[in-house]
């Protein structure tokens, strides 16, 4: 088994990258006299031919048109070096080279191990290792000269060896994007461990408890700035109002400065425990659904015919966290749909959903890649067809998962558009009274019954059976939600399906031909004279509709896309506390 990759072995390559012992650097055939004592030190001195001066490759470094010019995003460490093997290349012999170096930065690597060979650093200020694969740090092996460590981007998923003994003049500590999790790392973040620390990145991590972690890190006396947003634990509506009013001398969280304004306004938060409470809250609305196409074609039936009468109905499905508290204001209570063991139930706020049918519309999802959160599937309430359907939807959401909030947030949500289809069929209650009847009475009396039976339609409405309902997917896209982790609250997008092409319906030939009474049909061209004769005498501003419908009829309408407004909210202090306030104001009256 290979040796993990360490600190030491990335900086040597790191070195030889730089080719701090070739032209124009090193000592060579360019520059052999200067360095063996048979020309003085002096730079006014004849350059002996064939070698340069000092000067001369100094400016080969510099220039940018230079082949030997380093790119422009390079480091000042590599600078340095660099003009050191020029001017001084004696100096980066043996361990003189660790002397040079106050800022080491050491960036996708794969370093998976910070080794004792970091000691020789013993000017070392500022180490940066960002984006490796470190999980475990020891003090044992950080130079005491430090005062930036930056460790963003790794799998470090626990402190105890990095608070052993921890550099003691250390001003910033960089631990975003790790796998801290639990109050067990929360202990490590006190004064006994941090005493000079200024500045500390804890974001994108997953921490979970608030009071506990400010209760630690109140202890820091110098403490100004403060990363924990990414966290579960900053999904919560008091999250920045409890932080900003339990450490006064934070001067900056998350990136936002906080003004004696902000300060002034959560004054008194800290104290009201009641009030912090270990859940999210998420609004979702869905608004205007734009671009269906038109079904009134496949639904013209004439009463008492023998084919089904077909109703159409749209609504918008979307995806969120499992294991959420639901609170409906107003709408009927959500049905659950129990599908099969790899989709989540739909709960629909109308009506109920057929089982089998539910299915078809999650197979999308079923081709994203795999997800490590667990969601349910949600509904508007189904609409018929119409040019805008305003859903109106809101619903708000409260998960007491912080951990699988984040996850769900991070994987985004699947938002659907989906259409059932109903067919009713007319039922002949009068069938089996029929028949006996005509066996009975003959012929003649069947064709009495007949009338009777015809005037009765005609009198009352038919009676329809209708067939459980058919659904099928128009559009499916993911909305991304990762921007709620950080400082946003508010994510809102108009998902675009594409534009959809239905199915043209089936050509239905004339009744007049299918009875074979097409014989007085006239001719096409004398049916054509006579309309256009027609048009001819129509007065001015009548007949609108009919030519209109005559030129839209050799045209084709311009597509529009499927769309959809959907809107997600985090509710965040005092939002969230105005709405809890008239909940409970709401249930007080209601009592």
């Amino acid at each position: 088994m290979a040796a993990p990759r360490s600190v030491s072995a990335a900086f040597q390559e790191y070195l030889q990258h730089l080719g701090l012992q070739d032209f124009p650097c090193g000592i060579g055939s360019w520059n052999k006299s200067r360095f063996h004592g048979r020309r003085s030190s002096r730079l006014e001195e004849a350059v002996p031919p064939g070698e340069e001066s000092p000067e001369a490759l100094l400016e080969l470094l510099r220039d940018p048109h230079s082949p030997w010019a380093l790119p422009p995003e390079c480091s000042p460490l590599d600078r340095l070096l660099r003009e050191v093997a020029v001017l001084a290349p004696e100096l980066l012999r043996g361990s003189g080279i660790f002397q040079l170096v106050k800022s080491l930065r050491i960036l996708d690597k794969g370093v998976e191990e910070v080794d004792e060979g970091l000691l020789q650093f013993q000017q070392l200020e500022e180490l940066i290792l960002s984006a490796n694969h470190i999980s475990r740090v020891s003090s044992a092996h950080l130079p005491r000269t430090l005062k930036v460590l930056e460790l963003c981007y790794n799998a470090v998923g626990d402190l105890q060896d990095l608070c052993a003994q921890p550099p003691p003049e250390l001003q910033h500590l960089g631990l975003g994007y790790n796998r801290l999790c639990g109050p067990s790392q929360e202990k490590h973040l006190t004064v006994d461990f941090w005493p000079n620390l200024i500045s500390l990145d804890l974001s994108f991590n997953s921490l979970t408890d608030l009071p506990g972690l400010v209760s630690q890190l109140s202890t820091l006396p110098n403490l100004h700035i403060l990363l924990l947003q990414g966290n579960p634990l900053a999904l919560t509506p008091t999250y920045r109002g409890f932080l900003v009013d339990s450490l006064p001398k934070l001067s900056i969280l998350d990136d936002i400065h906080i003004w004696p304004e902000e300060r002034e306004h959560f004054y008194g938060l800290a104290r009201q425990p009641e009030l912090i409470r270990s859940e999210a809250r998420v609004v979702v609305s869905i608004g205007e659904l734009k671009g269906l196409p038109n079904p009134e074609a496949f639904q013209q039936l004439e009463v008492g015919s023998e084919g089904p009468v077909i109703t159409y109905s749209y609504y918008v499905t979307y995806e969120f966290a499992e294991g959420e508290e639901l609170e409906d204001r107003g709408s009927p209570e959500g049905i659950k749909i129990h599908q099969n063991s790899t989709v989540a139930p739909l709960d629909v706020d109308s009506s109920a959903q057929d089982t089998e049918e539910t299915k078809n519309h999650q197979e999308p999802a079923a081709t994203e890649e795999p997800k490590t959160h667990s969601a349910k599937v949600f509904a508007t309430p189904g609409q018929p067809w119409a040019d805008t359907i305003d859903c109106s939807y809101r619903k708000e959401h409260v998960d007491k998962d912080l951990v699988g909030l984040k996850a769900y947030l991070e994987a985004g949500t699947i938002v659907s558009v989906v259409e059932e289809k109903v067919l009713s069929w007319p039922v002949d209650a009068d069938a089996e009274e029929n028949a006996a009847t005509n066996k009975k009475e003959g012929q003649g009396l069947k064709k009495n019954n007949a009338k009777q039976k015809k005037k009765k339609q005609q009198q009352q409405p038919s009676e329809f059976r209708s067939d459980p309902p058919i659904r099928s997917t128009l559009g499916t896209t993911r909305v991304t939600l990762d921007t709620l982790l950080a400082t946003e609250d508010l994510v809102a997008t108009v998902c675009d399906f594409g534009i959809l092409i239905p199915e043209k319906p089936p050509v239905v030939e004339e009744k007049e031909v299918k009875k074979g009474k097409g014989k007085n049909r006239k001719p096409k061209a004398e049916k054509e004279s006579k309309t256009s004769q027609k048009s001819e005498t129509t007065p001015k501003g009548k007949g609108k509709n009919k030519e209109t419908a005559e030129v839209e009829e050799g045209q084709e309408l311009q597509p529009v896309p499927l769309t959809v407004q959907f809107q997600m909210q985090l509710l965040r202090w005092p939002l969230a506390a105005s709405t809890q306030s008239q909940e409970n104001g709401a249930a007080g009256n209601a009592q």
